[in-house]
């Protein structure tokens, strides 16, 4: 297919992009024998599956929804991680999952026995925050997320294989590099009684200017001191840059300052617009007032808030214009919803400048999920 043959809106993935992320993480993978994880909570399009499975060790799971996309459709290592386990769900994450990681000592305590033959791990929380926006940082005061120091109990290391962190969302080595040395300094005595260290994700490796060097250091010493495997599970690192959100201009209208319509939603297709916030880059387009023409990117549901931004271009917008925002293959299909009824966009995949439909959706996919 051609560009102005696709369906609107339209998630876009490049496979030429997506291969260049996982050829540097497979880089990090073979230099160091560290093992890298795809974290479906960001990226879930599993017809990238077969492919991904070519470069990474395995995926990392949030749930038995995701852990049994995994099981079906990439295979390797299967991991799991969640706050707090059902009964109901948990024979089937022993019987799919490999290793499984447990939130609090109550909840090894609980399923441990169940999990037989399993590689167990424990999350923990270093208390150690290096960012700044409370919603995304899992050692902010009142987190749910992890065991710390004072709540850790020595007597679960009979069940145990492995610690996992995760604290870290879209940041660099040096903030990695500061988190493990709390977490070496309060649980360091342990280390040497596990088989693994899971460093967890938001990681930023494929971002240009990520410093690697530092990171296979980092990797590569804990390895060496500990004699453990070490694990990553990026998610926003392995589809960076791999996936544009096309949308085409509906109406044009004017109230103090020009808006266009689109066919597209920030609330329902780009919602981390709205919960970080988040400023999409719009290909050909600059911040307001810098080109000629600015306006205001809305949608056509009822929500006065669902507005995307304001992007300047060199010429007036016309109704059936083509917007591509880029950088919308991470949490963004994940994430999607059909709040007013709003149609979910196609997936469409680009190999060598061709465009392919993946999926299309409509009216049942609206109506199943009610």
């Amino acid at each position: 297919m051609r560009f102005s043959e696709l369906p609107t809106p339209v998630y876009v993935i490049d496979e030429d992009k997506l291969i260049k992320n996982l050829e540097i993480l497979a880089g990090v993978q073979r230099r160091t024998g560290c093992k890298i994880l795809l974290a479906q909570k960001a990226f879930s399009c599993y017809t990238f599956y077969p492919l991904i499975s070519k470069y990474l060790s395995g995926t990392t799971s949030s749930g038995l929804y995701e852990a049994r996309l995994a099981h079906e459709e990439m295979g390797g290592e299967n991991h799991v991680y969640c706050p707090a386990y059902t009964e109901s769900e948990f024979g089937e994450i022993v019987k799919i999952c490999d290793f499984i990681v447990f939130n609090s000592v109550a909840q090894v305590k609980k399923f441990a026995p169940l999990a037989k033959g399993k590689s167990l791990g424990l999350r923990i929380n270093p208390c150690f925050s290096t960012q700044r926006n409370p919603i995304y940082d899992p050692c902010a005061y009142g987190s749910r997320l992890g065991v710390t120091k004072e709540q850790f109990c020595g007597d679960v290391l009979s069940f145990l294989e492995g610690f996992h962190i995760h604290t870290l969302c879209e940041q660099g080595a040096e903030e990695l590099c500061k988190t493990v040395e709390v977490f070496e300094r309060d649980f360091g005595v342990y280390f040497k009684k596990i088989k693994w260290l899971n460093l967890g994700g938001g990681h930023h490796i494929t971002k240009e200017g990520y410093d690697i060097p530092l990171l296979e250091r980092e990797i590569c010493r804990l390895q060496n001191k500990y004699g453990v495997q070490i694990y990553l599970e990026p998610g926003e690192a392995v589809a960076l840059g791999a996936g544009y959100l096309c949308t085409k201009v509906l109406e044009t209208v004017h109230n103090g300052i020009d808006i266009a319509i689109l066919d597209t939603s920030a609330e329902c297709h780009m919602p981390d617009v709205l919960e970080m916030p988040y400023r999409p880059p719009l290909k050909d387009a600059a911040e307001a007032g810098v080109k000629k023409y600015t306006y205001r990117l809305s949608s056509r549901t009822c929500l006065a808030g669902d507005v995307i931004g304001d992007y300047s271009f060199d010429k007036p917008l016309n109704c059936g214009d083509v917007l591509s925002f880029e950088d919308m293959a991470i949490y963004t299909m994940v994430k999607n919803n059909t709040f007013n009824g709003m149609p979910l966009p196609a997936i469409a995949k680009l190999k060598d400048g061709e465009y392919s439909l993946i999926k299309t959706f409509g009216y049942e996919d609206f109506k199943s999920r009610l």
